[in-house]
């Protein structure tokens, strides 16, 4: 009987602490939504999600770093007028991409979602994985796990503004990567950890359930890139049906230049790089899905207004960049 009660006691404990953080996440979500200069960077992409308006968005990105440093949402607008946002973030792992969508697909129906494939080489085996499933859950169900940091800003006033579009950082920094080839053929392939394939298949199926079809996209990088990684992908794709790009194979067609496309020695694109990659992208996205242009549509002047401020600066930007190449050489 006095077990029964202790159980009964811890069991209400829980449930008013799960109610308290539900309500505090509640009330963090109005404030991060209503100012997301109150956010830190990693978790501002959640944020820029939940704030475009219902059912605009075509195209939803997610991944690590090598996604929000290799795909510019604006120029995909520019060149063909589809809406995309990049869902990724620094480390992002595949259970947070797979969350990340599901936050996307309350407000959003995209047509298509793309995932840069750096994040499935995130090893995670055992309870590393298992810790790693639950903390996305966690924070996908109670976002005040996600912004307990914002008490800062309502304190201290401090704030985190950024210079972004749609989720792409200008990444302005010329570091070249000297190493030479890196996508040497073989027939061996990387092994995709266990707890990755079944978030994989979590994606798989959420984009099935939601109808919208799911790219895998391998963004240019010596660093994480190789053939046996390329071997697992492209395994894997034709398994299930799916459609994968690997840039690493397109090198020459994208005129990458190792010497001033990256700014960290082949681990991420800069600004240069990513400009080939997003024409790369655009020029794939429109031969092979029936994505809409909408610069025609008053519906997206807001999209029209932000490209034109994205252009000036990308140009001014590109120009330095070159400037600093020619002064270097």
């Amino acid at each position: 009987m006095r077990n029964f009660k202790m159980i009964k006691k811890a069991a209400l404990f829980f449930l008013i602490l799960l109610c308290l953080v539900g309500l505090l996440s509640m009330g963090l979500n109005r404030i991060v939504n209503g100012d997301e200069t109150v956010v830190q960077g990693r978790n501002k992409s959640e944020v820029r999600i939940e704030n475009e308006p219902e059912n605009t968005i075509d195209i939803v990105m997610v991944g690590d770093s090598l996604c929000y440093s290799s795909f510019s949402p604006m120029q995909l607008w520019n060149s063909h007028g589809i809406t995309s946002v990049l869902g990724s973030q620094a480390g992002q792992n595949i259970q947070s991409a797979f969350y990340m969508l599901k936050t996307a697909f309350r407000k959003q129906r995209p047509k298509l979602v793309i995932l840069e494939t750096n994040t499935v080489f995130n090893v995670q085996e055992g309870a590393g994985g298992v810790k790693n499933a639950m903390t996305a859950f966690a924070r996908y169900l109670f976002p005040a796990f996600t912004y307990h940091d914002v008490w800062k800003s309502l304190v201290a006033g401090k704030q985190y503004p950024e210079e972004n579009y749609k989720g792409f950082p200008f990444q302005e920094g010329i570091n070249a990567y000297e190493g030479g080839d890196y996508m040497n053929k073989t027939e061996e392939k990387e092994e995709i950890s266990s707890v990755v394939y079944i978030y994989l298949e979590k994606i798989r199926t959420l984009c099935e359930k939601k109808g919208a079809k799911l790219l895998l996209v391998s963004a240019p990088s010596p660093v994480n890139y190789n053939y046996k990684k390329h071997n697992a992908l492209d395994a894997y794709a034709r398994q299930k049906k799916l459609s994968y790009l690997d840039m690493n194979l397109l090198l020459d067609e994208l005129g990458i230049d190792w010497k001033q496309d990256t700014f960290d020695k082949g681990d991420h694109l800069n600004l240069l790089g990513a400009a080939k990659t997003t024409a790369c992208l655009g020029k794939y996205l429109k031969e092979n899905y029936d994505l809409p242009d909408h610069r025609s549509d008053g519906r997206y002047a807001g999209w029209n207004t932000l490209a034109q401020e994205y252009s000036e600066k990308a140009a001014q930007k590109t120009e330095n960049m070159k400037k600093q190449i020619t002064v270097s050489s």
